[in-house]
């Protein structure tokens, strides 16, 4: 499967975003039996993520191990005036994990934050 590894990235352009997730649908259509089903169907059935959902996962995931649970809050939003500023980490992120609930920020550790993650991700379907 699609896998992005690297934080820093992520694509932005609809044709990149497009393009990943063409090959994300062909790839959960090889499935058994999912071939006909819908892309949100075929995702829960192999329990993964939309590619959106799982970039958001990924920046989460990457600014909790930064912060090793640090605060509750990392700032505020700002209104980037260059375009390309847009699309950094710290813009894609912090009013996502603003918004995350106290006992997911505050994990122990972060296999226990992933789990978490994981529930509020699949809440907000």
């Amino acid at each position: 499967m699609l896998r992005e590894e690297w934080q820093g990235w992520a694509p932005h352009s609809q044709r990149d975003i497009e393009v990943l997730e063409r090959v994300q649908r062909r790839a959960t259509e090889l499935g058994k039996g999912l071939e006909h089903k819908a892309d949100g169907e075929r995702l829960r059935a192999l329990g993964l993520f939309s590619l959106e959902r799982r970039r958001l996962r990924g920046d989460l995931i990457a600014l909790y191990s930064c912060l090793k649970g640090g605060g509750r809050e990392v700032g505020s939003v700002s209104s980037p005036r260059l375009d390309i500023r847009k699309f950094f980490f710290t813009e894609r992120v912090i009013k996502h994990w603003n918004r995350l609930p106290r006992e997911g920020v505050e994990s122990p550790s972060l296999e226990v934050f992933k789990g978490r993650l994981g529930e509020v991700l699949r809440d907000m379907v």
